[in-house]
């Protein structure tokens, strides 16, 4: 599963929006290109370009500022040319890998309030002796919901005479034991540069296994060694399992991809009537219904909900825009397709676990996954690695596996453990078009495919099919998934032009920035391209580094005991759950669904103040304290989503 970036509650990772059809290129006389999407508006003033999303609250603007003494300079003459009345502090600064023909590349985040939901950034370009500024200023809901365009608009503002390397029509060289001694050593480096106590991967040649185990440790002060067989939580990757599952019951006559979903789960419901009856099986996977995230509905859950909470979240949800128009990635939806494929499979079983039966049975044991389960006792014994995260004082450090559980009533889309070597055989019968490891057919090609078939565009060279993604990177055809827990980061890579595979899976919060890297790793080893990998490991650790120094500089701790002490001890926001604050160790903690950890308070820029947990991990909640009707309130926020919560005797 793959969690949501929220500044205001949770540092993680971001995924991407929009369907585009051949952006244009908007060209100042004075300033650089940039792609200007289907629907947004230009404004063009001398070195200025401005884009404008729909919306008409959301900005991105690049400005040719020439010779600049650094990158902030550059940036704050920048920031006259596009808005000289801006107040904005700067909060983080950090160097970002040469890309795109740039000599260098700075990113500079600004100070926000978290009632702002907003979004403001820039990047700092240098060529030579000049500087281009890249601006994305406005609502976080619309860079949530219009990321594939953000994304689309920053890479295309490209240094002058850049061309990118292209790889096409090249053979690709053999995974030899000198090139996988070269894969190991760059998984190594990279281990130790960020810190990540252990990796597992994996690498795959012409349908053969060439490579099998890993580099470190399972857990940081224990000896024992990760391996092929050390079982990590595997998160979002277990999304184009579950949709496997579905091909196969499309493969026994079940369902059919354009069948509407209610024909199957009659009580099924999303939004309104009109919404439910129009969705088919297909919108469950294809993440482009226009259904925002709402990870924060299962994260400050009860941690005993059932499996039916997903079609309850579901149904009083309603798409922000019509189907097939924007990428928004949504776990419930994926989760719901599990649950309905585990259903018609075993339609006499409570859906949780008719999932469960149905995944076991009809793929890991097929596919010789013995060691790829649901169940968290299972999970968690034995040849496992624990998660590992940042604590507040930049540390790596060993963290309970608590929060994770919280995926478990959700867990279609991102709640198996599996190790290496199991994971490999699922890249296996990827890359084989549906044969298992030892040359039985367990699915149809046409419908093992169909996962892959581009739907909406998420990025420049990147679609979503079914649960896959499928992508082009220097010229290089890449189906791929990757998934975020606390803790735990991992992809798995299929070449299919080349034959390749590649599976890594991580055991840290800091592995998540070691994966594509990885890939471009794999594809310099794959073809002799220019060694950039590393380089971009070197950047992802400064940059973690910084973020790490700023958020402990931003905190009280311990938090201001005139605030702290004024809390209420129980909270509650009905359809949400419940918050609890109480004294342990001398310390105030917060438990809120599965998020349990010590309190700091931090000041905000518009005066408000906030209590955030500060347990090791990327996932935090972060609540701005108020008070309604006498009441004592606290109030915490997603890209879309506000969580109100009142205080309760």
């Amino acid at each position: 599963m793959s969690l949501p970036t929220v500044r205001t509650l949770v540092s993680a990772i971001a995924l991407m929006t929009a369907g585009l059809a051949g952006p244009a290129l908007a060209q100042p006389a004075d300033a650089p290109s940039i792609a200007q999407p289907e629907e947004w508006t230009l404004d063009q003033r001398g070195n200025l370009a401005v884009i404008t999303a729909p919306e008409g609250n959301l900005d991105i603007a690049v400005i040719a500022v020439g010779e600049a003494e650094n990158a902030l300079a550059a940036a704050r003459a920048a920031w006259q040319v596009y808005d000289p009345d801006a107040q904005r502090t700067v909060e983080l600064t950090t160097p970002a890998a040469s890309e795109n023909g740039w000599d260098q590349r700075v990113s500079i985040s600004y100070a926000t309030s978290p009632s702002e939901q907003a979004t403001v950034n820039a990047m700092a370009l240098r060529q030579g002796d000049d500087w281009t500024v890249l601006i994305v200023n406005g609502a976080q809901s619309t860079a949530n919901i219009r990321s594939a365009a953000v994304s689309q608009a920053r890479e295309s503002v490209q240094a002058e005479g850049y061309a990118p390397e292209d790889f096409s029509g090249q053979t690709a060289h053999r995974l030899t034991p000198e090139r996988i001694a070269l894969l190991r050593d760059f998984v190594e480096e990279a281990a130790e540069r960020l810190d990540v106590p252990g990796v597992g991967f994996a690498l795959i040649d012409q349908g053969e296994v060439v490579y099998e185990g890993g580099v470190g440790v399972r857990s940081l002060g224990q000896p024992e060694p990760v391996d092929a067989d050390t079982s990590f939580m595997i998160a979002s990757n277990t999304k184009g399992m579950s949709t496997l599952l579905l091909s196969i019951l499309v493969d026994q006559g079940l369902l059919d991809w354009d069948q509407p979903v209610v024909d199957l789960y009659p009580s099924f419901r999303l939004g309104s009537d009109s919404t439910t009856e129009s969705t088919l099986v297909r919108h469950l996977l294809c993440a482009c219904t226009g259904l925002p995230r709402k990870d924060w509905g299962f994260i400050l859950a009860d941690q005993d909900t059932p499996a039916s909470d997903v079609f309850r979240q579901l149904s009083e949800t309603e798409p922000t825009s019509p189907f097939g128009e924007l990428f928004q990635y949504n776990n419930n939806m994926a989760a719901a397709a599990g649950y309905v494929g585990g259903a018609l499979a075993y339609p006499d079983m409570e859906i949780g676990a008719a999932y469960d039966r149905a995944m076991d049975e009809l793929i890991f044991q097929p596919l010789a996954m013995f060691d790829t389960t649901f169940d968290f006792d299972t999970g968690e014994t034995g040849n496992w690695a624990p998660p590992h995260g940042l604590n507040v004082n930049g540390e790596q450090t060993v963290m309970t596996n608590h929060f994770n559980q919280a995926v478990f009533p959700y867990r279609p889309a991102g709640g198996a453990f599996s190790t290496t070597s199991d994971m490999a055989h699922y890249v296996q019968l990827e890359l084989s078009r549906g044969l298992t490891p030892d040359g039985e057919r367990l699915v149809s090609e046409e419908n093992l495919l169909a996962r892959r078939e581009r739907g909406v565009e998420v990025a420049d060279g990147v679609w979503y099919g079914m649960g896959l993604f499928d992508e082009e990177h220097w010229g290089i055809p890449v189906v791929t998934h990757g998934g975020t827990l606390s803790g735990y980061h991992s992809n798995w890579y299929a070449l299919p032009e080349s034959g390749v595979g590649a599976v890594i899976l991580t055991n840290a919060d800091t592995g998540a920035v070691m994966l594509r890297p990885f890939l471009r790793r794999l594809v310099e080893v794959l073809y002799d391209g220019h060694p950039e990998a590393m380089s971009q490991v070197e950047a992802a650790a400064a940059r973690l580094e910084a973020q790490s120094q700023v958020r402990r500089q931003g905190l009280d701790i311990p938090g201001d005991p005139a605030i702290l002490d004024n809390l209420a001890t129980r909270y509650e926001s009905p359809g949400t759950g419940t918050i609890t604050v109480f004294e342990q160790d001398g310390e105030t903690w917060v438990e809120a669904g599965s998020i349990r950890a010590p309190l700091a308070t931090r000041a905000n820029p518009d005066g408000t103040v906030s209590i955030v947990s500060v347990g090791p991990g990327v996932i935090h909640l972060e609540a701005e304290v108020g008070e309604e009707d006498g009441a004592r309130t606290l109030t915490a926020r997603d890209s879309q989503h506000v969580y109100h919560y009142v205080e309760t005797e």
